[in-house]
């Protein structure tokens, strides 16, 4: 793992934790893993492909995610509904959509997946041969963990129109 793609990462989640939910973050000590990853309640994958590649998990529990959505959602919510997960799913969506922004400045095109949500503590997710860089983020209402398995990816980004593709040959 390139610890230049943690930044950007970094910076994105302050900056939309912060304005969607206005939440002060701090961020904890990182950590490198090489195994597989148990899932904690919740967890959105989202994948990257081009010139930064591999996977983005964000994992938090159900109290931490009930309380994330109720504050961007604006109302008190008691479980997580079909709205309240797909509001966790769109934050992480738009955290590494800003963190992919920042890269593409500093030189490293990608593009995302749509994020995967998963429910349920326990499942084991392999990140093959990325080893993670575990990035814990604190709040008061909770701890959001940033997962990243991500390396330098030889893919080209290309537009076709107001497409986006990833080419793994150069032009």
């Amino acid at each position: 793992m390139n610890v230049k793609f943690l930044n950007p990462f970094v910076e994105a989640a302050y900056q939309v934790l912060q304005a969607e939910t206005r939440l002060t973050v701090s961020r904890g000590e990182l950590n490198l893993d090489k195994e597989p990853y148990s899932t904690d309640d919740i967890t959105i994958i989202i994948s990257l492909v081009g010139q930064v590649m591999g996977n983005v998990i964000y994992s938090l529990n159900n109290q931490t995610a009930i309380a994330l959505a109720s504050r961007m959602m604006e109302e008190d919510l008691k479980s997580l509904s079909a709205l309240a997960q797909s509001s966790i799913a769109e934050l992480a969506n738009v955290i590494t959509g800003r963190a992919s922004v920042l890269l593409a400045q500093a030189g490293y095109e990608s593009v995302i997946s749509p994020p995967t949500f998963l429910m349920g503590k326990g499942a084991i997710i392999s990140t093959l041969d990325f080893a993670r860089l575990i990035v814990p983020l604190h709040c008061e209402i909770g701890s959001l963990t940033i997962h990243l398995a991500l390396r330098e990816g030889s893919q080209k980004v290309i537009t076709q129109g107001s497409t986006v593709v990833a080419n793994r040959f150069t032009l």
